[in-house]
Parts: structure tokens; sequence; C-alpha cells
């Protein structure tokens, strides 16, 4: 099984910022989250993580080896790295969602990002067939991994909504992904 966790909050989450590379630490509520994941992943056997440290204080209460994956971190913003989405323009907005090729200034497109991910999510297929392996993330790679799961050809992220601390579970079926569930919050509920 596979399965994609988004990050603890932090305070760029907490007041609505773009956060993309920026690399904050998980923020009080956030490290609360991550105890409750650690106790939902309990049966998690293999962790892999982005390198930014939101992922990885996230993923530290599992007590497990963490191996370090460059193409799961989060989609690059650019020039809107750390900005509320009010200051970006209605045109730039409309263009970023209608043109899965467009990139913020200096950052990365929905189309270069679905592409790392994907083959990120392939080069563990074979390992989440035989143990659950644990990916902590964020936003846009959990987006690009539903859609690799799903088999689709359009561009998706703009259709799904991923809450924080989440959990989708993707589990491998005759080498092929299935995706089994998406947004999972439930062991959220006591916080």
């Amino acid at each position: 099984m596979l399965l994609i966790v988004r990050h603890g909050r932090t305070v760029a989450n907490a007041t609505g910022l773009l956060q993309g590379r920026v690399d904050n630490p998980l923020d009080v509520e956030g490290l609360r989250q991550a105890e409750r994941i650690r106790t939902a992943l309990s049966s998690v056997e293999v962790v892999v993580s982005s390198p930014l440290q939101r992922a990885l204080q996230t993923a530290e209460p599992l007590g497990l080896p963490c191996r370090v994956d460059e193409r799961w971190v989060e989609l690059d913003y650019g020039e809107w790295d750390e900005k509320p989405i009010s200051e970006i323009t209605k045109e730039q907005w409309a263009r970023w969602r209608s043109d899965s090729s467009f990139a913020p200034p200096g950052g990365e497109s929905l189309d270069e990002l679905d592409r790392r991910v994907a083959e990120g999510c392939q080069d563990l297929l074979l390992e989440a067939e035989e143990s659950n392996v644990a990916v902590f993330t964020h936003v846009s790679p959990i987006k690009s991994a539903v859609s690799w799961a799903l088999g689709t050809d359009t561009q998706i992220s703009w259709n799904l909504n991923v809450g924080q601390a989440q959990i989708t579970r993707i589990a491998v079926r005759d080498g092929r992904p299935v995706l089994t569930s998406f947004n999972e919050t439930a062991h959220l509920e006591a916080l």
C-alpha cells in the first residue's frame, strides 16, 4: 500500500500564504497533527519524504528511517512563494488554472510536477505491493499522485481539495495502482 500523507500545519498554512519551496517548520498544531498521523500509520514499514522540514517533521514521530526523495517536494511557486493568493492577479490565476504548462514566474508548471511525481510513484510501485510505504509530502504532489493512480490524461489538480495532515491510500494490485481512499482526516478528530 502506498500511503500519501500531507504534512501538518505551518504558520504559512494558518495565514493563507502560498507555500512552495520555502522551508517552514510545523507550528504547534502541526506537531499535534503529526502525532495523530503516527497513530493512524502504525502499520507503515517504509518512510519516504520530501526534503522540506515540514514533511520531515510530520514523518518523525513514526520513528522509522526516512528516505528523502526530491521528487516529492512541493510545487515551485517561484516569485509567488509566501504570498497570499489575493496578490496574484486574476489574469495570472486564470491562466494557471486553464494551462497546465503555465508556470508562476521563476516556478514550475503543473505538467512538470505531474511528470516528476509520476516517476516517484512508479519507482515505489513494487515496494508498495509488498510493504506499507508512507510518503510525506505536500498538496500539489498528492494531487499529482491521485492523477497518476487514476490514469487521467487531463489536469485534475483544480478539482481536488487536500486537507491538512490528510492520508490518501493507493493499493497496488497486479502491479497497478488503485486509489482506495482520498483525503482521510478521521485521525485528526480528537484535536
